[in-house]
């Protein structure tokens, strides 16, 4: 397999290669030849980009910050820490520049253990929230998110929660139940509080999904919201709460399987949800990635969001096969209208630690693994670093075709150069034509690889 990205400078016409093979022989490695663009054609398959036609605007890549991500990270050397956050956050040099994260809202799955920021005894109740606390969070993702922020000010933040306080539950579990209808405005309430606690941090989330997940309560945590109940959460609830509160904060419904697209569209469905709503996001552990398009087109005033997707390589896999969630994730997500797509999750320990009993994921690995100070880059980083380096938040989607066996994107950047993802999802290796205009570049990709081309 073989990443590859290519930058034009405008003048030369040249282009600059980076590349990542399946054999590890290059790993989001800048090459030192620069092919030009020229006027001559061939009968080679040719990608023609067209910067004319456009599509959605571009947030960001990037991964969750789990808690037990941030745990690991907060345990390493100051000065390892460092380089890594430099590594994952910023542009220059050899730097991934991720743009765009995903924070539970409370504990997620990936924690040591499972909590809210409003747990109480038995039988207790706090509709007021007197007792809210970050609590944990305040150990090790938000002092993360700090050292993160002072390298990036503007990455987008999106925060997602797993589930409810159990007092404000059916169950009175932190697994599977609903949230009682009575407890609704307390858990508006809720989400305000933690908006605003983050804000007092220096910490601004951009947008929350209402519920991750909603449609699998077998998680610890998780919470079972059906369709009608998140309408109902939405538009009596969370939506006025925000509004009285005066958050610009986006309101970001489903955050599920690509197989439900039904689920999204019925609260859209509803005009009073509707208004305060900015858009769906997608998981795509089931379904087919073009089923995005169809919410789409159903709704073209409303965005997409990929929020979600586990990337791992098995440890004895004799290739990086980087080409798979390339095209599955920054391909087919932002092909289907998608302005970000994430990754689950950033960082791990060598055994896939921390997770939780009862529902925990043992199988989830980080981009990258921590033990200690030594960090290891697996599969999840290097799909995500050949867009996030050079897709900039700002950028557009732009048209480009798609020759048999080259599923590719192209996006432009608010600086005005092309980028051109390409996979190369067949058996041999391809040469192939890149037209922009009245001018082509040749390039040849091996079996399996991925290439981007900015120009």
């Amino acid at each position: 397999m073989f990443f590859v990205s290519l930058a034009i400078n405008s003048r030369a016409q040249k282009v600059d290669v980076w590349l990542t093979n399946a054999d590890r022989s290059a790993l989001f490695e800048q090459q030192k030849q620069s092919p030009e663009f020229k006027s001559n054609t061939d009968q080679h398959p040719t990608i023609k980009v067209a910067e004319d036609t456009t599509y959605q605007p571009i947030d960001g890549f990037g991964f969750a910050l789990t808690g037990g991500s941030a745990m690991h990270m907060i345990r390493m050397s100051k000065q390892s820490r460092a380089a890594l956050l430099k590594e994952l956050f910023a542009t220059d040099h050899n730097n991934i520049g991720v743009s765009y994260l995903r924070l539970s809202i409370g504990s997620s799955d990936l924690n040591d253990h499972v909590f809210s920021y409003d747990d109480l005894p038995a039988g207790a109740t706090d509709v007021n929230l007197y007792k809210f606390d970050l609590g944990p969070d305040k150990d090790d993702v938000i002092p993360v998110l700090k050292e993160i922020l002072a390298i990036n000010p503007n990455i987008k933040i999106l925060g997602s929660p797993w589930s409810a306080p159990v007092w404000m539950k059916t169950n009175g579990d932190t697994r599977g139940g609903s949230l009682k209808p009575e407890y609704y405005k307390a858990y508006a309430d809720y989400l305000v509080k933690y908006i605003k606690s983050m804000q007092a941090n220096g910490i601004r989330i951009d947008a929350i999904t209402v519920q991750n997940e909603p449609l699998h309560p077998g998680n610890n945590p998780s919470m079972y919201m059906p369709a009608d109940a998140q309408t109902t959460f939405v538009k009596n609830n969370l939506g006025p709460a925000f509004k009285a509160a005066k958050l610009n904060t986006k309101i970001i419904i489903y955050d599920h399987n690509a197989d439900r697209p039904d689920y999204p569209d019925s609260v859209l469905n509803d005009p009073e949800a509707r208004k305060y709503i900015d858009g769906s996001a997608f998981h795509l552990y089931r379904g087919k990635i073009e089923a995005l398009s169809q919410v789409h087109n159903a709704n073209p005033d409303k965005n997409l969001y990929f929020t979600e997707q586990m990337v791992i390589e098995r440890g004895n896999a004799r290739g990086l096969n980087v080409v798979s969630p390339v095209e599955r994730l920054v391909v087919g997500a932002t092909r289907n209208w998608c302005r970000n797509v994430l990754e689950w999750n950033i960082a791990a320990g060598p055994d896939n630690k921390p997770y939780t009993d009862r529902g925990g994921c043992s199988i989830c690995q980080g981009a990258v693994t921590i033990d200690a100070d030594s960090v290891k880059r697996n599969v999840a980083y290097y799909a995500i670093a050949h867009a996030s380096k050079f897709v900039r938040p700002g950028s557009v989607r732009i048209a480009s075709n798609i020759p048999e066996s080259l599923p590719n994107v192209a996006f432009k950047t608010p600086s005005g150069k092309k980028v051109l993802i390409v996979t190369n999802n067949g058996p041999d290796a391809q040469t192939f034509n890149i037209q922009y205009k009245a001018k082509t570049v040749q390039v040849s990709l091996q079996s399996k690889s991925v290439a981007t081309y900015i120009w």
